[in-house]
């Protein structure tokens, strides 16, 4: 690859860098971890980058942010093969792979307005994974079935 072809993204110290987010889901990943730069520390996004195992990707760096399990589970479903790579004196200290839980409580809103996890306060919402292949979801209070699509546009 020549020069003028790689992309020129300044490393980062301290940090996370999530990689290979399918193309463009980048924003999307942002406001799920509710990373807004409000927070001062420096954010770099990258949208539509050519890649060699898909054809295309999103990439995400966040200085002095080191995202937890937790934070990743919310990840799985957006980008279920994004890679989440902590960086600690400019040196790759942990890469993981996004897995998908068994289910995802309180990050997400069940699509189904009369579920009782929108009209009661402070209950937190639990999505079950039925199916982790072809991505089958559904609200364990109200029992609707759910799509990952459905679940994103609701947010």
């Amino acid at each position: 690859m020549s020069d003028s072809s790689q992309l020129l993204v300044r490393r980062i110290k301290n940090g996370t860098v999530i990689d290979h987010i399918e193309s463009p889901r980048a924003l999307l990943v942002l406001n799920i971890l509710n990373i807004t730069g409000q927070e001062g520390n420096v954010i770099t996004v990258a949208l539509n980058v050519p890649s060699i195992k898909h054809e295309k990707k999103d990439i995400i760096k966040v200085e002095n942010k080191f995202l937890e399990k937790k934070e990743t589970d919310k990840l799985a479903l957006i980008a279920p093969k994004a890679t989440i790579n902590i960086i600690k004196n400019y040196n790759l200290i942990e890469k993981r792979r996004i897995q998908l839980p068994d289910r995802i409580i309180g990050f997400f809103k069940c699509p189904n307005l009369k579920c009782i996890t929108n009209t009661e306060e402070g209950l937190k919402s639990k999505i079950e994974i039925m199916d982790k292949i072809t991505l089958r979801l559904k609200c364990q209070y109200c029992a609707r079935s759910i799509t990952t699509n459905e679940l994103i546009n609701y947010q």
